[in-house]
């Protein structure tokens, strides 16, 4: 069971991160063409943010992992 876990918990992990690189290039296109950023770069903290959390998330699952074996 923990080993699916981890396996979904990588894969949130690799979705967040292609979420936070989209959303960073699109902060990037609004910043080049003069627009407002504010709710681009408030989504972009979303996202960073729980980025974070599925990275902490994936990491004790991997040390419950380790543990057990």
């Amino acid at each position: 069971m923990l080993e699916r876990h981890l396996a979904q918990a990588e894969r949130h992990v690799a979705e967040g991160m292609d979420h936070v690189a989209r959303q960073r290039e699109i902060v990037a296109e609004l910043t080049n063409d003069g627009h407002d950023l504010r709710s681009a770069q408030a989504l972009l903290v979303e996202f960073e943010t729980m980025l974070a959390h599925h990275i902490a998330d994936r990491d004790r699952i991997r040390m419950e992992l380790a543990a057990t074996n």
